[in-house]
């Protein structure tokens, strides 16, 4: 993402599928080592959750995954928490977002180890979903560079689906126009290989899949509708520098645009984070220590938390 971050949060306010084939087919802590657990039950899916920064939690994404029976491992990588140095005993790999940039390995030298993390679970195809600063980090672990766009991308923003991602798996069917929250100042290269599956105007990568299972995800999906409105206010001094005085009616038009199209961003992650979570299920049974049974689907009710 790469941009300031305001520690504190001085004020917030209120605020159809159809049938394709092709690749939709088969539909700073205490304990320096503590592993956050949260979610799941005996037997289901673990997923590493790697937090770059406090205030781009999981959200909804992990929401939907517990659901489906996921455990969730949350390491908050610039905290002093380590990172596994293997995949045993792990399902899938969900990296979030942060201000930071990605190739900032001296003011962040765990991105170092993370990159070799990321090549492992795609090598052995295990899940992975990256979002925003996940997504770049992804991308770089490829050998795709990351720079920033010389603009900043805030609110819910207009994305259209590419011939190729009306056809992927997780996304066959859904609207090829979408309005999804972005807060960034970094894009990327495509890796060698990924194939493009959403863009926009402004910045062309904004969701690829390399591979079979490994995604990224440039905007922002996971929000909570709070998390969403307090976007603006958690990176103002970033905000303020690209907007100057106008600011303030940035702030307003990104907490108009929330009410407006939250409850379709909220869809959109639903679905796309379900099917992810059956290829997470599938690669799962496939590995030959998987005896665990399928996970079914639970409903889950709309969260603003």
């Amino acid at each position: 993402m790469a941009m300031a971050l305001r520690a504190s949060r001085p004020r917030t306010r209120s605020r159809a599928i159809s049938d394709t084939a092709d690749h939709a087919a088969p539909y700073k802590a205490a304990n320096r080592n503590a592993v956050a657990k949260t979610g799941g039950s005996s037997g289901g899916p673990v997923l590493l959750v790697v937090q770059s920064c406090p205030v781009t939690p999981v959200g909804i994404v992990g929401d939907f995954a517990k659901a489906r029976g996921a455990t969730l491992r949350t390491v908050h990588i610039h905290q002093g928490q380590r990172l596994p140095r293997t995949t045993e005993g792990l399902d899938g790999l969900i990296i979030l977002g942060g201000p930071m940039h990605a190739g900032d390995d001296a003011g962040y030298p765990a991105f170092k180890k993370l990159l070799p993390l990321i090549r492992r679970f795609h090598q052995e195809a295990k899940p992975i979903f990256g979002i925003c600063l996940g997504a770049q980090l992804i991308a770089r672990a490829f050998e795709g560079q990351v720079f920033p766009f010389g603009g900043l991308e805030i609110g819910y923003l207009p994305l259209r689906l590419t011939a190729a991602g009306q056809r992927d798996r997780l996304l066959a069917g859904l609207a090829p126009e979408q309005r999804l929250m972005q807060l960034h100042q970094d894009s990327f290269d495509l890796p060698e290989g990924a194939v493009l599956l959403m863009a926009n105007d402004t910045c062309a990568h904004q969701a690829y899949r390399l591979g079979e299972t490994t995604y990224g995800f440039q905007f922002h999906l996971e929000v909570t509708e709070r998390d969403a409105r307090n976007f603006p206010r958690d990176c103002w001094a970033s905000v303020e520098t690209h907007y100057g005085e106008l600011a303030e009616a940035v702030e307003t038009r990104v907490v108009a645009e929330v009410a407006a199209h939250f409850d379709e961003g909220y869809a959109f992650t639903e679905t796309v984070t379900d099917r992810w979570m059956d290829q997470v299920e599938e690669r799962r049974q496939a590995m030959p220590a998987a005896a665990a049974p399928a996970m079914g689907r639970v409903p889950l009710r709309r969260r603003v938390a």
